[in-house]
């Protein structure tokens, strides 16, 4: 069983890789780690415009510092300043590509999907994702922006 769900990972982080495109980013405060890569799909042009009723996927390649068992994404779509909790579907980092425990020196895809809901208000707005370690550190931290759309 588990060697399918891995599986279905792979393929699933291959396909995202060669159908995204790679969005500008900025690191908001990666402790624990660099990152290289930002891809979402679909984004043809920037910012990104997610359209209400719709996922996409968004997948970070990065190099971890440290070693941890575990990793948790927390993201938040920024307004005015204000950071509002956006939810997503998983946020188990260690069942969104990544095989846990987390090795430092060692390089990872974290692939996750970002549901725009269709009572999510047209608006500009910067995302922040931030993929935490063992003691709550940040692995991770991008800020991206976006454009909801109808």
């Amino acid at each position: 069983m588990d060697y399918y769900r891995m599986l279905g990972v792979v393929l699933l982080s291959l396909l995202a890789y060669t159908k995204a495109e790679q969005v500008k980013f900025v690191d908001c405060g990666s402790a624990e780690g660099k990152v290289a890569e930002v891809d979402i799909h679909p984004c043809p042009s920037q910012p990104c415009q997610l359209h209400k009723g719709q996922s996409y996927t968004v997948n970070v390649t990065f190099t971890s510092s440290v070693a941890s068992e575990t990793s948790t994404a927390v993201v938040h779509g920024v307004v005015v300043g204000i950071p509002v909790p956006f939810p997503i579907p998983q946020s188990d980092g260690c069942k969104s590509g990544i095989q846990c425990p987390i090795e430092p020196q060692k390089a990872y895809t974290y692939i996750n999907q970002l549901p725009v809901k269709n009572e999510y208000p047209a608006i500009k707005l910067v995302v922040e994702w931030e993929l935490r370690d063992d003691s709550s550190k940040d692995l991770f931290c991008i800020k991206f922006p976006v454009q909801i759309v109808n």
